[in-house]
């Protein structure tokens, strides 16, 4: 069994703005720069049939590059915070992917969770926080409203497997997927 999903890339002049937006923002615990991804399905815990079976979907899988661009951030959590994101500007070409993502997903045999698809990128993760500490990041996120980054071709998707460490998860790619229509 291996712990994986399928996400989007983010191009390094990008990853760099948002390092800087993350120094500035008040989160306690930081997701690693060379962690920043765009999750388009998380399969959980598959078997290797599984994965071999989306292997051979994705790589048929249509789909023509498109531009990605940031606009904001976002709390998960509103009233007990548990992460903060960068936002995607709306895309309807991400959407369509995504959709399309889960589908073959589904059809493989992976066990997607059903839930609204929100595009983001995850900045940092944190247990609870204190009252105080939660109302500086809710200003903190308010006030950077206005960040935007991009845009950026989207040209290809990523299988990657997770394992859970003390330190944290480790992503490692299994498999590049490139886009074309």
């Amino acid at each position: 069994m291996i712990r994986a999903f399928v996400a989007l890339d983010i191009p390094g002049d990008v990853e760099s703005q948002l390092a800087v937006q993350q120094f500035l923002l008040p989160i306690p615990r930081k997701v690693a720069r060379d962690q920043f991804h765009i999750t388009l399905a998380f399969l959980g815990e598959v078997r290797d049939e599984v994965l071999e079976a989306l292997h051979d979907d994705l790589l048929s899988l249509r789909m023509p590059p498109f531009d990605l661009s940031l606009s904001g951030f976002g709390i998960f959590g509103k009233a007990k915070p548990t992460s903060v994101y960068a936002a995607l500007a709306p895309s309807a070409a991400l959407d369509r992917l995504q959709a399309k993502v889960e589908r073959v997903a589904r059809v493989a045999g992976a066990d997607v969770p059903s839930r609204r698809f929100l595009p983001h990128i995850t900045l940092g993760r944190f247990p609870a926080l204190l009252p105080e500490d939660a109302v500086r990041l809710e200003r903190a996120v308010i006030n950077g409203a206005g960040f935007r980054a991009g845009p950026w071709q989207v040209a290809e998707m990523v299988l990657y497997q997770s394992t859970l460490t003390q330190d944290g998860p480790r992503y490692d790619v299994l498999a590049r997927y490139p886009l074309r229509g």
